[in-house]
């Protein structure tokens, strides 16, 4: 099977793509480094989004998946 273009693209770049585009709706969360081995320890994470929301929307979308995951694990 031959590799995809997106599969040869860094985490940033993904990340800027997917910010540039205006029918982006919604926030990005990822490392803000790449995972090339296992997870151990503690991790930084970036939140990303664009125009099309504010910090205060952004926020609330958050929030809102924090509580469907938390309702989720019950």
């Amino acid at each position: 099977m031959q590799p995809s273009a997106l599969e040869l693209c860094t985490t940033r770049e993904l990340v800027e793509e997917l910010v540039r585009r205006k029918t982006f709706l919604g926030v990005i969360v990822h490392s803000e480094e790449e995972l090339k081995e296992e997870w151990q320890g503690e991790r930084m994470f970036k939140v990303r989004f664009n125009e099309n929301l504010n910090a205060g929307e952004a926020c609330r979308l958050l929030g809102r998946v924090a509580e469907y995951m938390e309702q989720a694990e019950s």
